[in-house]
């Protein structure tokens, strides 16, 4: 006799989510670095956002990050890396 199996398309469920950062008081002297989630477009998107805030803000604008895929979240080592870096990322595109 053979058995049939049903796995479900929505994926595994992630835990609670992290408090979020407090904004800071002023951009000024902020590191930025645009995170590029691999959407077409998104690393002009982000990048050119992110200049034109570093220059309205006096924010230092370290440049655009990728990672793998806009499909998975950020490697934990692009995260750690990210941290170390940039005060701010400014990430997010949708079709």
């Amino acid at each position: 006799m053979s058995s049939t199996r049903i796995y479900a398309p929505d994926g595994t469920v992630g835990g609670a989510l992290g408090a979020l950062a407090d904004a800071p008081a002023t951009l000024s002297g902020q590191r930025l670095v645009a995170l590029d989630n691999g959407k077409p477009g998104a690393d002009l998107l982000l990048g050119e956002t992110a200049r034109h805030v570093a220059r309205r803000t006096g924010a230092t604008f370290l440049g655009v990050r990728r990672k793998g895929s806009a499909a998975t979240p950020c490697e934990p080592d692009l995260l750690a890396a990210l941290r170390a870096e940039a005060d701010l990322i400014l990430t997010g595109t949708a079709d």
